[in-house]
Parts: C-alpha cells; structure tokens; sequence
C-alpha cells in the first residue's frame, strides 16, 4: 500500500524514501525486507539496483492485483493505530478502483495473490470435488486447475501445487486418467525428471 501511495505503479520509489514511509517502532526493517522479498516472488514488485542505490516498482497488473487480494483477506487487519497516510491512502485506492465493491474477477472468483490464499482455494475445490465426485481421495489435477481457473495464472499453480507438495499437504501422483485427452495431460502438471502427475491425495 505504501510502494502505491508513493506512485510506485508509475514510477520507480526509492528504497529510502519507501521505509521511511513505513518504518514503525513496533517492527524492524528487516521485516519489510522478507515482504518485499516475497512480493518480488510473486512478481507483484520489481526491485532495480544501481550501485548502491534500490529502488522499487509495483508491477502492472499484479501487483496491484496481490495489493486488492491482501486488502480482501479474512486475516488482514490493523494490529496499531492507523497513521493518517494509510487511511488516505486507502480512501484513494477504494476511489480509483473500488477494491472492496467491485474486486477483479476472473472465471467466477477473485485474484489469488499468495500462497497461503492459493492454499486455502485449493483444499476448498478439492475437497468440493472429491465428495461431489466421490474420487476416493484422488483427484485429477486437471480438474483443480480448471475449477480455480484464471484465478491464478499456470505459472503459479504448478509453482504453489508443487509447493503444497513439499509441505506435506497433498501428495501429486502420477497414473493414467480415463479418457486422458490432451488438453488434460496439459492441465496436469509435469515436475522436470519425473513423470507426468495427474492426480492428487490430500496427506493433511
């Protein structure tokens, strides 16, 4: 919020100036150091060095788009006094783009923008279709992908499928699916040296 409010979606902000906006005693600068790391992750930021000097930038759609998808989490909330920068700056964001009214949609929900909310849509769909489907615990990685849909771009889903994997929270199995057409292959996932994995068991 604070990398938009000082025009970082049209112009590179200064590292400098952007902690000085930030900085809290309540918390330290490292702290805004792993967040920035993780939103560059996402390539929701673009972070420019030149010799001594960093700067940052809100990449355009993204990083507005994890911007409205952290504003409307469940588990987003003001832990301190609000400084009056952010309540302007919120009331500039909700006029521009309606973040709370109208939020982006895409393929009948709204833009996932980290992992943790990847997470949390994932279980919900498999769990919606292994009990409508009665799959037996696995289900075609297919299916999650077209349920979710152009919420999360391909890149991510099989960088966060494969991230729950290593999280111990689902198991990816390869096998063959009936009538196992191409666009389906596509819609699996391939983990490079290692076969095709279709399928997908809940572990936790």
């Amino acid at each position: 919020l604070a990398l938009w409010d000082l025009g970082g979606s049209q112009q590179k902000v200064a590292r400098g100036k952007l902690t000085k906006r930030i900085d809290s005693k309540s918390q330290n600068k490292a702290d805004y150091q792993a967040i920035l790391e993780d939103l560059e992750m996402q390539g929701a930021v673009t972070v420019t060095k030149k010799g001594s000097s960093t700067s940052y930038t809100l990449t355009s759609p993204t990083g507005l788009d994890v911007l409205k998808a952290g504003l409307r989490s469940d588990e987003f909330e003001f832990n301190t006094n609000l400084g009056a920068w952010v309540g302007n700056s919120l009331l500039r964001l909700l006029r521009q783009i309606d973040v709370v009214v109208a939020a982006p949609v895409a393929s009948g929900g709204a833009v996932i923008g980290s992992y943790e909310e990847f997470k949390s849509v994932t279980l919900d769909v498999y769990g919606k279709l292994n009990r409508d489907y009665s799959l037996d615990d696995l289900v075609p990685i297919y299916r999650i992908r077209r349920e979710i849909g152009e919420q999360v771009s391909r890149e991510k889903f099989n960088q966060w499928l494969v991230e729950m994997q290593a999280d111990d929270i689902l198991q990816l199995i390869a096998g063959e699916i009936p009538d196992f057409t191409s666009d389906k292959r596509e819609d699996s996932i391939s983990i490079p040296g290692t076969q095709l994995r279709s399928y997908a068991k809940r572990l936790s």
